[in-house]
């Protein structure tokens, strides 16, 4: 249970990640995320004025020649869109070698996106997972109910610290009755992934985040040491000065990167890469001005 003290540093940490999202958010990213994510429901609801980000062929030419500027069409879909993070918070989520752990970008990353929603009139959910589900708050609206979500992310003490993307893709494939939109979360450091992703992917638009940490993919040379598991408790001693040991896990991370690759890659699962040691931002950015341009072509 955690103490009084430790609730106060969460919290606070919690309102900087407000602070720091919101400024990014107005600054830079809502427009984008309209772009990326407004619905395109057939279903015609009324015109409004054409705004930086939309999309030329939703113009309607002879309200746009009448009122002598442009105009577009809006429709039912575009008014509301559900969002719903799936934050992985198994034992590795909380490793971080540089500044941030993996958790605590996984939230900053959440809160952008949130935030970035609300301001476009949608709601947000969030499902936050290790080896099960531990909790699915329904999306919802208002930043009292977006500070909750992110909140919960940097409280959730899993029971079990393993991981299982499986078991968070059927969850949500069960309990989502409506199509939405969902941010998996993760470090993907789990295997099998492929049918439970594709399965999602199928039901509901589906992105990636997959967060990870430099010295998870490259040793440094630093002689004996124990790696320990933090989802097993198993440890191994390693001799990190051994050249043929440093390439050879290079080589292993570098493969099951790949096969996580492959597998967003076959079931249409854009994907943005967070590293603890940089921002959040220019990975979000990258990702959403690829939907743009998928949304556009």
């Amino acid at each position: 249970m955690l103490t009084d003290a430790q609730i106060e540093e969460m919290m606070s940490r919690v309102r900087k990640l407000e602070l720091k999202a919101r400024r990014l958010v107005r600054e830079s990213f809502s427009g984008e995320y309209h772009s990326s994510f407004k619905g395109q429901g057939l279903d015609f609801d009324d015109f409004r004025e054409y705004q930086h980000g939309d999309e030329v062929r939703f113009i309607d030419w002879n309200v746009t020649a009448r009122m002598n500027q442009p105009f577009i069409r809006k429709f039912r879909e575009e008014r509301e869109l559900a969002l719903v993070l799936a934050v992985d918070v198994s034992g590795s989520a909380d490793y971080g070698s540089v500044g941030l752990s993996k958790r605590e970008l996984a939230a900053e990353a959440a809160a952008i996106l949130g935030f970035s929603a609300l301001q476009n009139g949608d709601k947000v959910g969030l499902l936050v997972f290790a080896k099960e589900p531990i909790l699915f708050v329904p999306p919802g609206k208002g930043t009292r109910h977006l500070l909750r979500l992110v909140r919960e992310i940097l409280i959730a003490r899993p029971a079990q610290p393993g991981t299982s993307v499986a078991e968070a893709c059927d969850f949500l494939v069960r309990t989502l009755r409506r199509k939405s939109l969902v941010f998996m979360i993760s470090d993907f450091q789990d295997d099998p992934i492929e049918k439970p992703l594709g399965k999602l992917a199928r039901k509901h638009e589906t992105l990636a985040l997959r967060v990870s940490d430099p010295l998870e993919s490259e040793l440094p040379k630093a002689g004996r040491v124990v790696m320990i598991d933090p989802e097993t408790g198993l440890g191994l001693q390693v001799n990190t000065n051994s050249e043929r040991v440093r390439r050879e896990y290079a080589e292993l991370t570098r493969r099951q990167r790949e096969q996580v690759s492959a597998v967003f890659k076959k079931h249409g699962i854009d994907v943005a890469e967070l590293d603890t040691r940089t921002d959040s931002l220019p990975a979000l950015h990258k990702l959403l001005k690829k939907r743009s341009r998928k949304r556009t072509a």
